[in-house]
C-alpha cells in the first residue's frame, strides 16, 4: 500500500499477478465487489440496517477510556474484554502513525493501554489489511477492527481462504461516512491556524470528550482546536474519495459487531453537538457477536441499554438514507462510461424507492457533475 499524490491509500502491484490470483482479488476486493450471501445471515435482513441480532446503546465502564474514545468507547471496551479474558492474542486496528502525528498506521494491541492509545476516530486513509497474508500464516488468533469496506473484504476472503476463520476470532467495524484524503487533514490544520505541519507534535480528530474537538499540539506548546461540526461537517467531508460516495455499506453489515456514534438529536433529527458523555450504537450482526456483547456486559466492561431498531434512523439519519443514493450514482457512472463496482443482496432497490424520485435525480445529477469535472483524473 502507498500514499498517492492526492493523499489517498492505494495498492501498488510489485510483481506479476496470475489469472488465479486476479480471480481471488476480484472476489474479495470490496472496491470492485461487495456481495452478501444470504445463507450466512444469522438474523433477518433489515433493508436499511442489514442483519441485526441485537441492538443497544452502550459505553465503556472505564471512565478514562470512555472519554478518550470518540463515541463512548463501546468498541474499545469490547476489545479490552477480549484481551483481558484471553479469548484473543491481539487486535489488528488503526492508530496514529509513529512516523507522523497527522498520519495513520496499522497498529497491533495486546492490552488495555494499546487499545486506549488507538481509541478515537482517524478521519484519514488507513489500510489495516495491508499485511493480512502474513498474519494468517503466523501464530495467534486476533480480532480485526476496520472500516466497513475492510471488514467486507476480509469476510469475502474468508469464503475462499479457510485461514481467515481459523485465525480471525472476530471482525468488528465502526460506521463510516467516507474516508477523507490527507489533503482534508491538511485543510483542517490550515483552518485551525497551523502554518507548518512539521511542527505538529500531536493531533487528534476527536475524543477527550464527546463529540470532542480536533486538536493540534505544536512544538512550541501552542494548541489549536476546532469543533467537530466544523472539522467534519465543513471541511473533511469535502475531501471524500468518489468510491466512498457510491458505497452501499457504511454500516458494517459484514462485521460480527459494529459500533457508531449514538447521537442525541433535535426534533428534526439533526445531531446535537454539545459536549456530553459519549455513547455508542452497538449492533451485533452474528450470534457470536451477540454472545461477545453479553459477555462484555456481564464482566462489567461494557454498559448498555436497549435500542429499538427503528430508533437508529433518528440517531444516524445520514446512514438511514445512504443506501438509497447508490443506484442513482451508479447510473451516472454508466452514462459516463465508467466501470462500476458490483453490489449484490444489499437491498439497494428497496432503498432507492424509499428515497424517492426527486432525491434520486438530484443524486444522479450530482454524481454526473463530479465525474465530468474529474475527467480522467483519479476520483
Amino acid at each position: 500500500m502507498r500514499d498517492t499524490p492526492e493523499g489517498l491509500r492505494r495498492p501498488e502491484r510489485v510483481g506479476p499477478v496470475s489469472p488465479q490470483m486476479a480471480a481471488v482479488i476480484d472476489r474479495a476486493c470490496p472496491g470492485v465487489n461487495i456481495r452478501h450471501d444470504p445463507a450466512e445471515h444469522e438474523a433477518e435482513y433489515h433493508s436499511v440496517w442489514g442483519p441485526v441480532v441485537g441492538a443497544r446503546l452502550g459505553w465503556s465502564t472505564d471512565d478514562d477510556l470512555r472519554r478518550n474514545a470518540s463515541s463512548g468507547g463501546a468498541l474499545s471496551a469490547i476489545l479490552t474484554h477480549l484481551l483481558i479474558s484471553g479469548e484473543i492474542d491481539y487486535v489488528v486496528q488503526t492508530a496514529v502513525s509513529e512516523d507522523s502525528p497527522v498520519r495513520n498506521a496499522l497498529y497491533v494491541s495486546t492490552g488495555r493501554d494499546e487499545v486506549f492509545h488507538a481509541a478515537g476516530s482517524r478521519y484519514a486513509p488507513s489500510s489495516p489489511l495491508e499485511d493480512i497474508s502474513k498474519r494468517l500464516d503466523s501464530p495467534g488468533r486476533f480480532a480485526f477492527v476496520g472500516k466497513p469496506c475492510d471488514v467486507a473484504g476480509l469476510r469475502q476472503l474468508a469464503r475462499i481462504d479457510r485461514r481467515v476463520d481459523e485465525k480471525v476470532s472476530y471482525m468488528l467495524a465502526f460506521m463510516c461516512a467516507g474516508v477523507p484524503s490527507y489533503r482534508g487533514t491538511s485543510a483542517v490544520l490550515a483552518a485551525m491556524g497551523v502554518k507548518d505541519e512539521s511542527q505538529v507534535t500531536a493531533f487528534r480528530f476527536r475524543g477527550d470528550g464527546w463529540p470532542g474537538y480536533a486538536t493540534a499540539q505544536m512544538a512550541d506548546g501552542t494548541r489549536f482546536t476546532m469543533d467537530y461540526n466544523t472539522s467534519w461537517g465543513s471541511i473533511l467531508n469535502r475531501h471524500l474519495q468518489f468510491r466512498c460516495k457510491i458505497c452501499p455499506d457504511g454500516i458494517g453489515e459484514f462485521a460480527d459487531i459494529v459500533c457508531a456514534d449514538g447521537w442525541h438529536c433535535d426534533e428534526k433529527g439533526y445531531p446535537l453537538f454539545e459536549e456530553q458523555e459519549g455513547r455508542s450504537i452497538v449492533l451485533s450482526r452474528t450470534r457470536k457477536g451477540e454472545e461477545l456483547v453479553l459477555r462484555a456486559m456481564n464482566a462489567r466492561n461494557l454498559a448498555c441499554e436497549p435500542l429499538e431498531i427503528e430508533q437508529i434512523r433518528h440517531i444516524q439519519p445520514f446512514q438511514a438514507r445512504r443506501k438509497g443514493l447508490v443506484l442513482p450514482r451508479l447510473m451516472a457512472m454508466t452514462v459516463m462510461g465508467r466501470k462500476r463496482p458490483r453490489f449484490k443482496n444489499l437491498s439497494l432497490f428497496e432503498n432507492v424507492r424509499a428515497l424517492g424520485i426527486k432525491e434520486s435525480v438530484r443524486s444522479m445529477l450530482g454524481a454526473l457533475q463530479r465525474l465530468v469535472q474529474a475527467g480522467d483524473r483519479q476520483i
